[in-house]
């Protein structure tokens, strides 16, 4: 494939500035149509960002002739029907994270994508941004030494549309929309994708979940712990009802050298601290965080490139999401 047509399942926020730009900026690709299931959205997105079709049918836009590959961007319960839906007529596929909903939703995708032979990559974006790369250099560069814990931290306060219960809450405190995990589900696979791809795989991860405030059905607090297969252990708080003097966004790694701490959704800059000091290291991002990601994913597609976010790669990240859940 040199010339690569995508069509968007779904076109929501996260397509307006963080990956739908992108697939235009990347040589050989190109957005040709985009799917809604409200026609006034689809339409709006098309003529907006200069879209020449546009679908309120799924189907339809994967039968397409023009369409080549999809890109997959609606809430995780239809990742799987989607990405399977487009593997069997051949179009390679990019879905936003987690992969699907549930641990064997996973299997299914990835038995499709092994049975056609067609691949399905997936939005773990922040694999390939600069700011992330950095830290895989320091650890990769052995400036803590021997790693000796990893921890993730983060609590939010609730927000505005949280205390709705009159039907409106936002799709990912619906189960049977967002998989069963609330905010955990939609926020913690970035961070779980992250610590493998620094650490190599979890293999054994437990947790607990409580609903304290009861603002929604969903857990609003989880807590695990893990272990990744090289024997090096792991803990996880997430509160997502925290007091606003509570936030934090933070992954804790200790070293037998030092410590190195970052954030995974402000950006804000790299502490690393050893005995020569501290240091704090800023990384810009481009603007279309998914441009680097849709770059290495278009190049694969082109026969230039490997992308190893697979399908199969992110599984791993349901398998452990799962566990700490209790959904095994």
């Amino acid at each position: 494939m040199n010339q690569i047509s995508w069509g968007f399942i779904g076109c929501g926020e996260v397509t307006e500035k963080k990956s739908g730009p992108a697939f235009n900026e990347v040589e050989g690709s190109h957005v040709e149509a985009v799917m809604s299931r409200s026609e006034a959205k689809a339409r709006s997105y098309a003529e907006r960002h200069g879209v020449r079709k546009w679908y309120t049918d799924a189907q339809s836009l994967i039968d397409d002739p023009d369409v080549n590959a999809v890109y997959i961007a609606t809430p995780p319960s239809s990742h799987a029907t989607f990405a399977i839906m487009a593997m069997r007529a051949g179009k390679p596929v990019y879905v936003e994270k987690p992969l699907a909903s549930s641990y064997d939703d996973c299997i299914r995708i990835n038995r499709i994508s092994e049975e056609t032979g067609v691949p399905c990559f997936v939005a773990y974006y922040r694999r390939y941004l600069p700011y992330f790369k950095k830290v895989k250099q320091i650890l990769d560069n052995r400036v803590l030494g021997e790693i000796f814990n990893v921890s993730i931290r983060f609590s939010v306060p609730p927000r505005d549309l949280d205390y709705q219960r009159n039907g409106s809450l936002p799709w990912r405190l619906q189960p049977d929309i967002a998989g069963g995990g609330g905010y955990f589900y939609d926020l913690s696979p970035h961070q779980l994708d992250l610590i493998q791809l620094f650490f190599g795989p979890i293999v054994k991860a437990h947790g607990y979940c409580a609903n304290r405030m009861h603002l929604y059905d969903t857990e609003d607090t989880v807590a695990a712990c893990f272990r990744f297969q090289s024997g090096l252990v792991g803990s996880g708080s997430w509160c997502f009802v925290g007091h606003p003097s509570a936030r934090q966004d933070l992954i804790v790694i200790t070293g037998e050298r030092g410590k190195l701490s970052f954030p995974v959704y402000s950006y804000d800059p790299i502490h690393l601290s050893t005995s020569e000091g501290e240091k704090s290291i800023s990384i810009p991002n481009p603007p279309h965080v998914q441009l680097p990601i849709i770059k290495q994913v278009v190049e694969n597609l082109q026969g230039t490139a490997v992308c190893d976010c697979t399908s199969e790669s992110a599984t791993l990240t349901n398998w452990v999401m799962d566990r700490i859940l209790g959904k095994f």
